[in-house]
């Protein structure tokens, strides 16, 4: 009951800074089909060619990967392998590192050494996305397929007391992740995210950015990718983020991610994330909101995520100033330390 009081008092907030802009805005993508420049591993699949990825700035880790079974389509016409790369580096607790839109574990380059050194670190590519593979039609990527891939990625490697690190879209399925299988998360960390739960929860600011990229989105044209304040100006790093799309075929994940978030009650995945904040208001374990002071799109979710996830209140109030949305790329030294003091905080109940 906390729980649906909250959003509903956060969905009245959120309603009075986007009427104008929600009534004049369509709430579903035209779904294109892009062009067939690249060679399918598999009908409809492809998968980014290795030398797209030699002699990235910062990012010398060594691949991993799990076949992953997932459903295609709206209805889950066809049942799919796939192929999900993974960094893995140290040992120890595990610290799964979740990344949004449109990046990929490349945005985690910063912190991976450091939170290695004490702990095995865990960065998996969201299928569509990095060194996975990647769907051609649109129409294949579902918040359902992205969340049985999450939870079949976390069996198959049979991950046990996670401290889950999520940002962006990493929380929008990270959270959910958590309330579906507690018994493997020992501690969360969200950063610079939200709960989208359906009930017009989002900011003005992110309604902007879902219909600019549904523009950039037209059949056949390229485009570039990056993250970060800096990091847009600076050709290395805007090489790593495009390294994963070679051309417009390659494009589809990232043109849907922002198209599938929930957005109205009765949207798909609207009963899933309403499950999820019940559970969450119920969570009893470390929870750490951490965002920085310069996210003008996600920024004014923090509160709501303090309010909801009990144990956060117990957690110091850390804003890490001078960061944008993305906070890794902008500060990532720094977001990593504050998640080795954390986990130091609060060590693994012994056996």
């Amino acid at each position: 009951m906390f729980a649906r009081n909250l959003l509903e008092d956060s969905a009245r907030y959120f309603s009075l800074l986007i009427l104008a802009l929600s009534l004049s805005q369509p709430t579903q993508a035209q779904v294109t089909q892009s062009p067939p420049t690249a060679e399918e591993i598999r009908p409809g699949v492809l998968r980014t060619p290795d030398d797209r990825f030699t002699n990235l700035q910062g990012y010398p880790f060594e691949p991993h990967y799990v076949e992953v079974t997932v459903e295609r389509g709206v209805g889950g016409q066809e049942r799919i392998p796939m192929r999900m790369h993974y960094v893995d580096e140290g040992s120890g607790e595990v610290v799964l590192m979740l990344h949004g839109q449109p990046t990929w574990s490349y945005l985690y380059r910063k912190m991976i050494p450091i939170v290695a050194a004490e702990h095995r670190v865990i960065a998996p590519d969201w299928i569509g996305f990095g060194k996975s593979d990647k769907f051609i039609r649109e129409a294949d990527y579902t918040f359902q397929m992205h969340f049985d891939a999450a939870i079949a990625f976390i069996e198959a490697l049979d991950l046990q007391n996670v401290t889950l690190v999520m940002q962006d879209w990493g929380g929008f399925l990270g959270m959910p992740i958590a309330a579906h299988v507690p018994e493997r998360i020992a501690r969360l960390v969200v950063m610079n995210t939200a709960l989208p739960t359906g009930y017009g929860m989002m900011t003005p600011g992110w309604y902007n950015y879902r219909d600019r990229t549904r523009q950039q989105a037209p059949f056949g044209v390229e485009r570039t990718f990056s993250a970060g304040n800096a990091g847009r100006s600076d050709p290395e790093i805007v090489r790593g983020y495009s390294a994963p799309f070679p051309n417009p075929a390659y494009y589809a994940g990232p043109n849907m991610f922002p198209q599938i978030v929930p957005m109205r009650p009765g949207d798909p995945a609207g009963p899933l994330m309403l499950r999820t904040a019940d559970r969450l208001a119920q969570w009893d374990k470390p929870a750490l909101v951490m965002f920085s002071d310069g996210d003008q799109t996600l920024g004014p979710h923090e509160q709501f995520l303090r309010r909801l996830i009990p144990t956060s209140v117990n957690e110091p109030h850390i804003v890490i100033e001078g960061a944008g949305h993305f906070l890794q790329e902008d500060k990532g030294e720094e977001v990593a330390e504050h998640i080795l003091d954390f986990i130091e905080r609060h060590p693994l109940p012994r056996d």
